[in-house]
């Protein structure tokens, strides 16, 4: 027996150690089938024959608190991810906007902006608003906080605000030359325990190849949410776009390997064998889109945010008798909520017939 085969042996009955999946990550191309087909069983054993797809569009808005703005200026992002939010920098016009979105069939909404120096979203003059907004309708909200201090951790518990999207990453050359951030990991730990203890559903994210494009310390992040956040709904994996818009950026960033991508949703996949993993919509499109969310699937995801319909046609022809479940709402929501989110045929159009 080769050393790939005790390993497979090792992890199939338990008893890998955290050596064991660091050596996972070494495994070439070649060497993974074996790894991948034993993670899409398990989540075909726990979750069925089902993939669940999320298109949040107009009924699950992202809303940006800061506008364009962010003191933060990371690397991989420098604010353009807040481009493509709706910017809504008023707690009044929050107000207004979510009351009138919930009377117009709306499902949520992702509440986020740029981070202050301290690395946290500034939520905490909105949380009033959201908390009548609860009150009053069935909106789920979502949050970005960022790393947020206690004040802001019990306005959102009194608040009701159902979801916490968490980065977790710890990878301190990350949170200092990426994030441009004076933190270090006693900070995002901190941030979590604020969380736990204001008994906040906590779905953590991890960006795989946030390092430059590359892996480096993904699976600390991936041991931390196992020994410190208990149970979590969802746990959602998205991955690096390259910055495009500094060339002197460019040469050190690269796109992430598919495969690379692939190995981290298998090693989560493989440690949280009961939890909903999800691709989520941070991910690199174009050619490597489809590579990305086949690998995804092969690897053990059930859940993903806005395939491609080309993706869906290859999961009918290779896993037959799967099927679909579509909602409008991001992919980071509560089996509870699913009830709310159904997709119409409408917003499907573009993937009937696959």
């Amino acid at each position: 027996m080769n050393k790939i085969q005790q390993l497979f042996n090792k992890i199939k009955v338990g008893n890998a150690s955290w050596d064991d999946y660091y050596n996972f990550l070494q495994l070439k191309e070649n060497d993974l089938e074996a790894f991948f087909d034993l993670s899409h069983e398990i989540s075909i054993q726990n979750f069925g024959n089902q993939l669940k797809i999320y298109t949040p569009s107009k009924r699950f808005p992202a809303i940006s608190i800061t506008g364009n703005k962010c003191a933060l200026e990371c690397e991989h992002c420098n604010k353009k991810y807040l481009e493509g939010m709706k910017k809504i920098q008023n707690s009044d016009k929050l107000e207004k906007f979510l009351l009138n979105h919930s009377k117009n069939n709306g499902v949520g909404a992702l509440i986020s902006g740029g981070c202050d120096e301290e690395g946290a979203v500034p939520l905490k003059d909105f949380l009033d608003v959201i908390k009548k907004v609860k009150n009053e309708t069935n909106l789920i909200i979502n949050t970005h906080t960022g790393l947020l201090n206690e004040e802001t951790a019990k306005k959102l518990t009194d608040s009701n605000v159902d979801i916490i999207s968490f980065d977790i990453n710890m990878d301190e050359e990350i949170i200092q030359n990426i994030y441009h951030l004076n933190k270090n990991l006693e900070d995002y730990k901190e941030a979590v325990q604020i969380l736990k203890k204001y008994n906040l559903n906590i779905v953590p994210h991890i960006c795989i190849g946030l390092f430059y494009g590359r892996l480096h310390k993904e699976i600390e992040s991936i041991k931390f949410i196992k020994q410190n956040i208990i149970n979590p709904s969802v746990i959602v994996l998205i991955a690096l776009i390259p910055p495009r818009s500094l060339e002197d950026i460019n040469e050190r960033f690269v796109t992430p390997n598919p495969i690379d991508i692939a190995k981290i949703i298998t090693l989560t996949r493989l440690i949280f064998p009961n939890t909903e993993i999800s691709l989520g919509c941070m991910r690199p499109r174009g050619s490597f889109k489809f590579k990305i969310e086949k690998y995804a699937i092969q690897a053990g995801v059930n859940r993903i945010e806005i395939p491609s319909k080309k993706t869906l046609i290859w999961v009918k022809e290779s896993y037959p008798g799967i099927s679909f479940k579509f909602y409008s709402a991001c992919c980071a929501i509560p089996v509870k909520f699913e009830k709310f989110s159904k997709s119409s045929d409408k917003e499907i159009k573009k993937y009937q017939n696959s």
